[in-house]
């Protein structure tokens, strides 16, 4: 990781760990159960992928930090109850996140359901009501249905249907891309979109390449999980490493072997930078943040 990413990335964690906090319910407020779990799945760590490419997009187009902490809240809140519900006996069964016990196992599967469906709701209240965000009721619009889209049967949601169905068998390439585009590139792409649509005056060009930009790392980060999940340990992960595999899920490294799969992370970075092209050097902290979601150990 370059230097700079590393000192933004600090910057802008501390940043977004103090907005979650404070548009999280207090753990005071009745009831006092669910939002205790709910504070518990966001406040327990994690790489805040998601908040930072919005606060990355947002530098390389010049937009203040501080009406980018409404969007990039609700955005990981949306991930978050994503792995909330994900963990639970009924998909993926996981005891581990994040290196802390799952929110079913710290509270229970009720709890842990309510705690996912309150974030979800919490992520669009944000972007319809936040006052930091400085952007017109039409971009708030355009906001709400990205990240609606982004969030339902067309996005994580419909990728998470076809992971499930996909268990056991062998899927080929197109379509086990067509999965990830949904289940865990949907959302990567939201986290771009919602800062281009915070500024009114973004060439339309430019969206068109930064959405494409997203594309392509939304799967790189995926295939760099898969192949953190062959060659990892559970303890630099956080999570269970190798459940994927125990489960017979279809993974780009089963499909195309580790080499095979470290060869298209780099490329798919590659296509990331291609996209990049036309800006100069206010996207750098975007093309580092490629390099080092295939780069990363964790």
């Amino acid at each position: 990781m370059s230097s700079a990413l590393k000192e933004y990335l600090s910057l802008s964690q501390e940043r977004v760990e103090k907005a979650l906090e404070d548009r999280l319910p207090s753990e005071q407020l009745l009831p006092q159960k669910l939002h205790q779990a709910m504070r518990y799945s966001v406040l327990n760590g994690g790489k805040r992928m998601r908040p930072m490419l919005t606060y990355c997009t947002g530098k390389a187009l010049g937009i203040p930090l501080e009406t980018l902490d409404g969007p990039a809240c609700a955005v990981e809140f949306i991930h978050v109850y994503s792995l909330i519900h994900d963990d639970l006996p009924a998909m993926d069964d996981d005891d581990l996140r994040r290196g802390k016990p799952t929110c079913h196992v710290a509270y229970d599967e009720a709890t842990a359901i309510l705690a996912g469906d309150a974030l979800q709701a919490l992520a669009f209240e944000i972007l319809a009501k936040d006052p930091t965000i400085s952007a017109t009721p039409e971009a708030r619009l355009k906001m709400l249905i990205s990240l609606a889209k982004a969030s339902g049967s067309q996005g994580m949601v419909g990728g998470q249907a076809i992971d499930l169905q996909s268990v056991g068998t062998r899927l080929n390439l197109p379509e086990l891309e067509n999965m990830h585009i949904h289940k865990t590139g949907a959302l990567i792409r939201a986290s771009v979109n919602l800062a281009t649509f915070a500024k009114a005056d973004v060439d339309e060009d430019a969206v068109i390449k930064l959405d494409h930009y997203a594309k392509c790392i939304g799967l790189s980060f995926q295939v760099k999980d898969d192949i953190l999940d062959e060659e990892s340990d559970t303890a630099t992960l956080g999570k269970t490493q190798g459940k994927d595999k125990d489960n017979d899920k279809p993974t780009y490294p089963a499909l195309l072997g580790l080499a095979g799969a470290k060869q298209k992370a780099q490329e798919l970075h590659e296509k990331a930078l291609a996209s990049l092209s036309d800006f100069g050097k206010e996207a750098d902290l975007l093309r580092d943040l490629s390099l080092y979601i295939i780069q990363r150990t964790h």
